[in-house]
């Protein structure tokens, strides 16, 4: 290899793979889970229930654009934002929720 070639690797060598780096550990997964959390607030329905970012627990009684109407007790209607739902409990879809994991796998042995 020529010295010039050698000098460019190590100049701009350690970009690169810091850019590639970047891009496997921080981009990627990102993505993938914003694809994730999309499709799992585009699949909400009537009747689903779900965990808000919050920690409330309801029912989607309505969907109207981006708000729903989550029933969280008898006579308790509030009104949310569809991006403040964390977890769709009805279809065991969740954006990182290990306690629903753990709550299914003890409705299981049940």
């Amino acid at each position: 290899m020529s010295p010039e070639l050698l000098g460019l690797i190590s100049t701009y060598g350690p970009i690169v793979v810091m850019i590639l780096i970047f891009y496997f550990l921080l981009y990627r997964p990102q993505k993938s889970e914003q694809k994730r959390r999309k499709q799992m607030l585009d699949n909400l329905h009537k009747g689903n229930k779900v965990i808000t970012v919050g920690g409330i627990y309801g029912e989607i009684l309505e969907i109207k654009d981006n708000v729903l109407d989550l029933k969280i007790a008898d006579k308790v209607v509030i009104k949310v934002s569809r991006a403040a739902i964390n977890t769709n409990a009805s279809q065991g879809l969740s954006i990182k929720n290990p306690e629903l994991e753990e709550e299914s796998s003890d409705e299981e042995k049940k």
